[in-house]
């Protein structure tokens, strides 16, 4: 594992850190790729992450998702402490079987998931897997429908459909 201090920056609501040149060349080393989304794993200030480097703009960025930012207790404009390193494990996101229900029972909604880039999709089984309540979720698998739809806003995205 590498470490480096960086300040959290913006891009439009994403906040995320560079991730310096020498802390690149390691994880590039170790997960063997220098292209495409690459599984990392670490810890924020001293709290564990698992997350995917991107590459966006020609920089590599470690966007900071919210658990990341709680568990840190920082912010954007904060400088943090980050140890990074390729995570090999393997990273499927089930589907929530009442998404899965939902998905059977509307042909269209189907139809239009099973086309997205397996990134989006990955977005949306997440965000329903990883919700506490069976409220918030019986919720919010009816609002994944309607945006595959093209009726709603769902995950900060306008409706598909």
């Amino acid at each position: 594992m590498k470490t480096f201090t960086a300040v959290i920056d913006i891009i439009g609501i994403n906040p995320f850190v560079f991730v310096p040149e020498d802390v690149l060349a390691c994880v590039f080393l170790q997960s063997g790729k220098n292209k495409g989304p690459i599984p990392v794993k670490g810890t924020i200030d001293g709290h564990t992450f698992m997350q995917t480097l991107v590459r966006y703009s020609n920089a590599w960025r470690l966007y900071i998702n919210t658990p990341m930012l709680q568990g840190s207790g920082k912010k954007t404009g904060d400088e943090v402490s980050i140890m990074l390193a390729y995570d090999d494990a393997e990273r499927t996101v089930p589907v929530h079987p009442k998404l899965m229900k939902a998905l059977k029972e509307n042909k269209e909604a189907k139809s239009v998931f099973d086309k997205l880039n397996p990134s989006l999709q990955k977005e949306i089984k997440r965000y329903i897997h990883n919700l506490k309540t069976e409220a918030a979720i019986d919720k919010n698998v009816a609002k994944a429908i309607r945006f595959l739809i093209g009726k709603e806003r769902f995950i900060g995205r306008d409706g598909l459909g």
